[in-house]
C-alpha cells in the first residue's frame, strides 16, 4: 500500500483550518528561512496570508532570519524582513529569550524552526529560553512539528549538569532522536508544567527514516549544513569545534570534510582504514588538500580527508569523532584544545560544553580505561524510558 505523503505541522495547522481558532489573537512567530512548506512558501509568508497585521513580529534564531551569519557569537541584529516588512526580533545577540517588553503586545507565540537532530544545535536552546520566558509572562505557545532528519536514532553522551551553557540547559544525549515537537514536550515535562503549550503534530510521518526518504527538499537550516549528509555526520564532527583540527568550515562541505597542516596524511589514512571498516561503519574516507575561506587555518593548507556515506544507519558520528580526536590528540604534537570563549561561555572550553562528559573528557586524556562504548551509552537507557510516553509518532 502507497504511503501517504507527509504533512508538516505548518501544514496541517492552516489546511485542517486550526488557524482560525487564533484569528483574533496577536501573535508573533520564531522561524527562519528553511522553514518552508510544501510549495515553498516560506512559513512567516503563510502567517502574514493569513493574520495580517495581527503578525506582530517575528523572532530569528541564530544565524538569523535568513540564516547568513557565521556560528559561534556571531550575532545577528534586529531588522524588518524584505518581503512582508515584519519587524524581527533577534534571539541571537543582545537578547537571548524574549523580555518582557518584547512580549507586550503578544498572546500566542508561534514556532517554526528546522532543527537537525542535535543537542548542540542552538535551535533547541533558543525554543527552551522561549518556553522558560513564556511561562513566566504567561503567553501561549504553539509548536508546529518537524521531522527529526536523523530519525529515532540516539546516541550519547548524555549531557552532564555541571557543563549546562547554550549549547545544552538540559540532559539530552548529543543525538537525541526527537522531533522539536516532542523535545518541547520533553522541556515543558522536566522544566515548565504552567506552560500553555499546544504542539501541532505531523501527518505520515515516519519517524524511524532519514530525511531524505521523506521525498521533501534540503534546505540548509544554517550555512554550514548545506546538504543532509553534513547534518548526518555533525553531531560528531562538531566536537572537531572544540579542537585546532579544522570540520571544514571555509569550505563547500563543512563537517565532511576535516583537517589541518600538521596533519600526517598516511598515518591517519592508515588510522582511518583499520578502524572504520567499511561493513561495519558504512563509511568511506578520500585524502584531501584544502584551504578554508575562513575560520580555522583560514588561507593555510589543510591535509585531511572527506567523509563518504555509504550506509546511513550504520554511522555513528559521536563515536567515530571521539576515536578521530584522540587518535590525533597522540600522534600530532601540534594538536590542542581551544580556549574560551565560546558560545556565551566564559569558563568552560569548548570541547567541555560540547561534550558534557566528564568520564568522556577523562577518556580523551587517556585518563580512564573504561571502553568508548559504555561510557557512551551510561545513562541512555533511562532517557529512553523516559521519554518514551512523550513521543507522538510510532
Amino acid at each position: 500500500m502507497k504511503r501517504e505523503s507527509l504533512k508538516l505541522g505548518v501544514e496541517v495547522f492552516f489546511e485542517k483550518g486550526f488557524w482560525k481558532e487564533y484569528r483574533r489573537a496577536k501573535l508573533a512567530l520564531l522561524t527562519h528561512q528553511a522553514a518552508i512548506t510544501r510549495s515553498f512558501h516560506l512559513t512567516y509568508e503563510f502567517f502574514y496570508q493569513f493574520f495580517g497585521e495581527r503578525l506582530r513580529y517575528l523572532f530569528s534564531p541564530q544565524h538569523g532570519l535568513f540564516s547568513e551569519k557565521q556560528a559561534n557569537m556571531q550575532f545577528s541584529e534586529d531588522e524588518r524582513e524584505p518581503l512582508c516588512g515584519l519587524e524581527v526580533k533577534s534571539l541571537y545577540g543582545e537578547r537571548l529569550a524574549p523580555e518582557e517588553k518584547d512580549l507586550k503586545e503578544i498572546e500566542v507565540i508561534f514556532v517554526d524552526l528546522v532543527e537537525v537532530g542535535c543537542r548542540v544545535y542552538t535551535y533547541i536552546w533558543t525554543l527552551f529560553l522561549l518556553m522558560k520566558s513564556c511561562e513566566t509572562f504567561e503567553k501561549e505557545i504553539v509548536i508546529l512539528d518537524r521531522p527529526n532528519p536523523l530519525g529515532r536514532e540516539i546516541e550519547g553522551p548524555v549531557l552532564e549538569q555541571e557543563f549546562y551553557s547554550f549549547v545544552g540547559y538540559d540532559a539530552l544525549p548529543m543525538r537525541h532522536g526527537l522531533t522539536i515537537g516532542e523535545i518541547a514536550k520533553f522541556f515543558k515535562e522536566r522544566h515548565f508544567p504552567k506552560l500553555h503549550m499546544k504542539v501541532i503534530s505531523m501527518e505520515n510521518y515516519p519517524p524511524s527514516k532519514y530525511f531524505p526518504s521523506l521525498k521533501r527538499f534540503w534546505v540548509p537550516p544554517s550555512p554550514n549544513l548545506p546538504i543532509f549528509e553534513c547534518a548526518l555526520v555533525y553531531p560528531g564532527m562538531v566536537l572537531l569545534e572544540g579542537t585546532n583540527l579544522s570540520e571544514g568550515r571555509g569550505t563547500t562541505l563543512p563537517f565532511l570534510t576535516f583537517g589541518a597542516p600538521y596533519i600526517k596524511l598516511k598515518l591517519l589514512r592508515d588510522f582511518l582504514s583499520e578502524t572504520f571498516e567499511e561493513k561495519k561503519w558504512g563509511i568511506r574516507f578520500k585524502p584531501i588538500a584544502f584551504e578554508p575561506t575562513f575560520d580555522k587555518w583560514k588561507g593555510k593548507r589543510c591535509l585531511g580527508f572527506q567523509i563518504y556515506i555509504i550506509k546511513p544507519a550504520k554511522f555513528r558520528p559521536v563515536e567515530f569523532a571521539l576515536k578521530l580526536i584522540k587518535f590525533v590528540k597522540e600522534e600530532h604534537s601540534e594538536f590542542n584544545f581551544l580556549s574560551i570563549p565560546y558560545e556565551f561561555e566564559n569558563r568552560r572550553k569548548p570541547i567541555e560544553i560540547l561534550l558534557g562528559n566528564r568520564a568522556l573528557l577523562h577518556w580523551l586524556n587517556s585518563e580512564r580505561e573504561e571502553s568508548l562504548e559504555e561510557l557512551l551509552n551510561a545513562g541512555i537507557e533511562s532517557y529512553k524510558k523516559e521519554i518514551e510516553p512523550l513521543l507522538l509518532y510510532s
